[in-house]
């Protein structure tokens, strides 16, 4: 905004934007830099061209207020579907099976690790509906460190349970190295240098790995729930590989990212059900040798 006087305004033109807009960082410049790449993109397309990177990113439409609305709901989805499995897991728990007449806990001796790993998901589903939302710097940190955070996790819950590590020494020692290396690498990447590549290859490492030792581990003890844990870990390992084939986007809203995104729905699903079946099983053996 610049007075019809000609004197400089008091402030500056984007402190006059609506709060989404600054919230948002739509400025005069990313409003440039977004309507020139859907017009050049629309250029290649009548010419038969392929998309191609702006800024290390493909062009995606807009929709209202969202910079990648099939994303940002995919993700919001599949939030509720974490949501709706940690809250089913608590009620079979506390509710349903029986609780140690001592002290009322469950028998089950996954229950806290379970909790908090309910709790990362949720955390980090909730961040990447936000950064495809939003995509600013901050947004971009904390999406990418909580899931890092949840996948360190995961790896940690994977290992204990595969192994049946049931006393906290034991515990101790193979969660401490793990978090203190994700710890050190989410701190690399919001105070040293934000390297999306590296982060790209720490969590596939990660997530290749504790697919492919749950998997092994279901066909090994075959566990009652074996079919889903393959399923899953089969189904992780090709999202892994199809977000980092880096898709180009289709129709300007379907990218390699939106189809894994659709991919982890039914799979965290199938995962919590596992939990589920898990904890069954476990109370059932246990009870049943303490009469």
């Amino acid at each position: 905004m610049v007075p019809t006087d000609g004197t400089p305004a008091d402030k500056s033109w984007y402190t006059h934007e609506p709060l989404y807009l600054q919230w948002k960082e739509w400025n005069c410049k990313s409003e440039c830099r977004y309507h020139c790449m859907m017009e050049r993109e629309n250029e290649r397309a009548q010419l038969g061209l392929q998309p191609v990177k702006y800024h290390g990113k493909w062009p995606l439409k807009r929709a209202s207020v969202f910079q990648e609305p099939l994303s940002a709901a995919l993700s919001a989805l599949t939030l509720v579907v974490q949501f709706n499995g940690w809250l089913s897991f608590f009620l079979l728990l506390y509710y349903r099976l029986p609780l140690r007449p001592e002290t009322h806990k469950t028998y089950y001796e996954y229950t806290g690790l379970w909790h908090v790993y309910g709790l990362l998901a949720m955390n980090s589903w909730f961040w990447s509906a936000i950064y495809h939302s939003c995509d600013t710097v901050w947004t971009e940190k904390l999406h990418f460190s909580s899931a890092a955070a949840f996948l360190g996790y995961s790896l940690i819950l994977a290992i204990l349970r595969t192994l049946n590590l049931r006393d906290e020494a034991s515990r101790v020692m193979v969660a401490a190295p793990i978090l203190a290396f994700v710890t050190t690498h989410i701190l690399y990447l919001n105070f040293y240098q934000l390297d999306k590549g590296l982060n790209m290859k720490v969590c596939t490492v990660i997530s290749i790995a504790q697919f492919l030792l749950w998997a092994l581990w279901a066909v090994v003890t075959r566990h009652p729930s074996r079919l889903k844990i393959i399923f899953v870990a089969f189904g992780g390992v090709v999202s892994v590989f199809l977000e980092a084939y880096d898709i180009p986007p289709r129709w300007g809203y379907v990218d390699g990212r939106a189809i894994c995104l659709a991919v982890a729905i039914p799979l965290s699903y199938l995962w919590w059900s596992f939990a589920k079946e898990d904890a069954e099983m476990r109370t059932s053996a246990i009870t049943k040798k303490t009469r």
